[in-house]
């Protein structure tokens, strides 16, 4: 699993399994907090269909947290102001980095979390489609 897919899926992770785990690693593993979770705000920026610009839509409120798991760096960064989840979802990329014994264990939150946004994804398509629009061309 990539890196970036990692940080991802981490980032939108049930916060009660990030913990758990979390839990289970810090027992057995040597873990340092480099910086406290921090709230701060991110610029959301979309790109304009038409014309391909980016443009700056909105300011988003996120929690940071890094630290150091057995050596290897943990890093999130999670949406809101949930700053136990984003040391938990840093302490899971940590372990993960450091090749932890529970390593397989954050592949798995990472696939059921994957599984269940597909299942919340899909369900939100099917609840707009009847709501799309379709545009027919008109002959001239």
């Amino acid at each position: 699993m990539r890196v970036e897919e990692r940080a991802e899926l981490l980032a939108h992770a049930a916060p009660p399994d990030l913990v758990a785990l979390a839990d289970r690693i810090t027992a057995g593993a040597d873990v340092r907090v480099d910086a406290q979770p921090q709230v701060g705000m991110v610029v959301l920026e979309v790109r304009e269909p038409v014309a391909q610009e980016r443009f700056h839509l909105t300011e988003v409120l996120v929690t940071e947290a890094r630290v150091t798991v057995d050596g290897a760096p943990g890093w999130a960064m999670r949406t809101g102001d949930d700053r136990l989840a984003a040391l938990a979802a840093a302490v899971c990329d940590g372990a993960a980095e450091a090749g932890h014994a529970l390593t397989g264990e954050v592949h798995a939150l990472c696939s059921a979390t994957a599984a269940r946004r597909a299942t919340e994804d899909a369900a939100e398509q099917a609840r707009v489609a009847p709501t799309a629009v379709a545009f027919e061309e008109l002959d001239r």
